[in-house]
């Protein structure tokens, strides 16, 4: 089945690639959602500001969220998230979100 969906970015700005990862940052007001996008890869999640924010899976998503998550930020965590999610993230706090989002490309080989 084709997916006819225009899907965006992971993250609002992308900050470094290589051959091994993608670093992205995710900034959004209160209120604001990102694109739908695809996480194509297993990737880190690092919360770095915000208080609140909620994922909102589309219902084709084969990633580890498949039900609609709200969760309060707590700056300097990091999760670690298997590829496969269809969704888009949702500001649904009272400050600005910020996060930073680190795509392990796969690299299983040796060098």
């Amino acid at each position: 089945m084709a997916d006819e969906r225009a899907l965006g970015g992971v993250g609002t700005k992308l900050l470094f690639e290589d051959d091994r990862v993608r670093v992205w940052e995710l900034r959004l007001a209160p209120g604001e959602e990102s694109e739908v996008h695809r996480h194509d890869f297993d990737h880190l999640l690092v919360q770095i500001g915000g208080d609140r924010v909620a994922v909102v899976p589309e219902p084709d998503t084969e990633g580890p969220y498949r039900d609609y998550l709200e969760a309060d930020v707590v700056p300097g965590m990091v999760a670690q998230v298997r590829r496969g999610g269809v969704e888009t993230a949702r500001n649904v706090g009272a400050e600005w979100y910020l996060e930073v989002i680190v795509e392990l490309k796969d690299g299983r080989g040796g060098g």
